[in-house]
């Protein structure tokens, strides 16, 4: 994996959330706002989020273009902002960072949105790409076997909550091995 001094440069060349739409086309960014304003978090989700104590870099490999990342960034932005002083939430283009694209590739390829936690001296800690175990479950479902779905169809409620859960749990998993790191215990002496 990366070092921490790679991964810090990476994350300080990101961009916050709102930057990074700034870097679409109009039709880019209404598709974006589209699912952020469609995306909440429940109360139990966001007091778990905001329960957080320890700060965690979160970097997103992503693509304006991507509808993978329309789907998923804006719900990745809802989590970070139910915690913004442990969740530190960073997006850079895949394009224009391929040799970090290139060195967390997934299954032989460039996926997008690939997201990579670090701890708070950048270390690396977790990665994920391209979609959820419910979004691939989705996916699975209409597209494995006869039926295909029509190419942009939008994502339900139900499937859009559930792939949040998925994300949310992500996060959890990220804070509980930072939480529980020998390391962080010893130098936050808690």
């Amino acid at each position: 994996m990366l070092s921490a001094e790679i991964l810090r440069e990476l994350f300080e060349a990101g961009r916050p959330y709102a930057v990074y739409l700034e870097t679409g086309s109009p039709d880019q960014r209404a598709n974006f706002k589209r699912v952020y304003d469609g995306a909440s978090l429940t109360a139990a989700q966001a007091a778990l989020v905001g329960g957080f104590v320890r700060r965690m870099p979160v970097l997103v490999i992503s693509g304006m273009w991507c509808g993978d990342c329309v789907n998923q960034c804006p719900l990745i932005a809802r989590i970070a902002e139910a915690n913004p002083k442990a969740i530190d939430l960073r997006f850079v283009d895949r394009d224009e960072h391929r040799a970090l694209s290139d060195a967390v590739k997934i299954c032989g390829g460039n996926r997008v949105p690939t997201v990579i936690w670090m701890a708070e001296d950048f270390e690396f800690v977790h990665l994920l790409g391209d979609r959820t175990l419910s979004r691939y479950r989705a996916i699975a479902a209409t597209q494995l076997g006869p039926a295909c779905p029509v190419p942009g169809a939008g994502v339900d409620a139900d499937e859009r909550q559930a792939v949040i859960q998925d994300w949310i749990n992500e996060f959890e998993r990220v804070h509980l091995i930072l939480r529980t790191s020998g390391r962080l215990r010893q130098k936050h002496e808690d």
